[in-house]
Formats: structure tokens, sequence, C-alpha cells
């Protein structure tokens, strides 16, 4: 299996979904964006999802979006998840948080997109996502233009407000869900963390290396697990309680 990984590119993954994505808006393409682990340098070839953002110049057909969700269906997970917004440049230039987009896929999505692609589809236009600003953000900070109009010319800066208030969205989820999934709410928590300390922008690698240098011995048992992925049964609830206690008391001094 590991083998298997290693011999698909993730960056080829993302050139034949920019190449698709072309042909799919033609002149309405502005650009692909790949932002969060693999522009970070933080790719986890098991773990971690392609992040992607696609700009265009005005909203896709739902004819263009239902072919989209086709593709995805089938590329996404194969081996490495998708998860992708298109934003037109008008979301862009006349930017709200939360954020309206005009389409999204991700593995957490399949299931309403293969039960009533057409009714996802329709649905979509009512709704806001207030990720987008954390997305954004980390775009402009450390992401990676595939193809098209460079970041600093297609983007404004998300107003510092609107990326704090996603991340800490993420981190009360987080809070909720560290016992059925430490791994992902440990690393997250603590970038969140890290950037409510030194206002830095870190990837979740980053930020578990960043944590087993801050934190109390105690704890760096439980941050290295993380680090190395491991299972769910691999964490007691007491250590987990512990963290979670640390890092609460953190946040709020």
């Amino acid at each position: 299996m590991e083998k298997q990984l290693l011999q698909k590119n993730p960056h080829d993954v993302v050139q034949d979904l920019t190449d698709y994505i072309k042909k799919l808006v033609k002149k309405d393409f502005v650009g692909l964006y790949v932002h969060g682990s693999l522009a970070m340098g933080g790719f986890h070839l098991k773990h971690s999802d392609i992040d992607i953002i696609v700009l265009t110049k005005k909203p896709a057909s739902n004819e263009q979006k239902e072919k989209l969700a086709h593709y995805l269906k089938g590329a996404s997970g194969q081996p490495f998840p998708i998860e992708l917004s298109i934003l037109t440049t008008k979301q862009v230039e006349n930017w709200t948080h939360p954020s309206p987009f005009d389409f999204h896929f991700s593995e957490y999505w399949r299931s309403r997109f293969q039960e009533n692609t057409a009714h996802t589809i329709v649905s979509q236009k009512e709704m806001v996502d207030p990720d987008l600003a954390a997305h954004l953000t980390i775009l402009t900070e450390r992401g990676r233009c595939v193809d098209g109009k460079s970041i600093s010319d297609a983007f404004q800066l998300i107003p510092t407000s609107h990326y704090y208030s996603a991340i800490m969205g993420d981190y009360e989820d987080c809070l909720g869900s560290i016992e059925e999934n430490p791994t992902y709410s440990i690393l997250n928590m603590l970038r969140v963390y890290r950037y409510k300390k030194d206002q830095v922008i870190s990837s979740k690698q980053e930020a578990g290396e960043w944590g087993c240098t801050e934190f109390p011995v105690q704890q760096i048992e439980t941050i290295q697990k993380a680090l190395l992925r491991c299972e769910a049964s691999a964490f007691t609830k007491d250590e987990l309680r512990s963290f979670k206690g640390h890092i609460m008391k953190g946040m709020n001094d």
C-alpha cells in the first residue's frame, strides 16, 4: 500500500485537475491555487487532503458543476482526498465573512453529491462557508499558484478578525471531538494556539513540531503521537483530557 501511495504524485493530481477545469470553464478561468499542507510542505501521503481554490470570472453553469462533481467523485481519494472550492472574482472583490461560494466538494460532501447531484448544486447557491476566511488567508500567506493570475493580483488580504473567527470555530469543534479524532484535533488546536500566541500561520505538522518545543514534558508524548498519525486507540482518555485542559488554559490566558 505504501508503495502504491508513493507512486502517485499529488502534484500530478493537481495538474490533471487544473487541465480539466480549464477545459470545463474555458474563458472564465482566472486561476487555480493550492493552499494547506501541500503548499506549506507538510503533506502526508496517507492523511492529508489536497486543498484547492479555483477562481472564475463568473459562476459556473449547473451542467459544468455536475461534470466537475462527477470528475471529483472519481478523482478524490484515489488516493488523496480533494477539497475544492470555486469562487468568482465578484465574491472575492466584494468579500464578506462568512463568504458565499460558487461550488464546493470534499469527502464530507461526497454522499450528498451521490444521493442527488443536481439538488446539492442548487442548495449550495444559498450557502456560505466561514472556513473560506482561513483558506484564503493561508493562500495569500503561503499558497501556490498552479495556473493563472498570481495570488497577489487575484486576492485581497482577508481581515485578521475574519481569519481568527474561522480558526476559532474549528478550535471549538476540536474541543468536542478530541477523543474521537485525536490526531487532527491535537494538531489543529496547536496551530490555533500558536497563531493566538505568536500570530504565526503554520501547517498542522509545523504546529506539532512547535508544540514539542513549547509544551510541558507530560504533553509532548501526546503531541508526538499526533505527529506520527497514531490511531485513536493509541491515546488514553486521561492524556487527551490533560492536553485539552492545558491548551484551554493557554487559550484563555
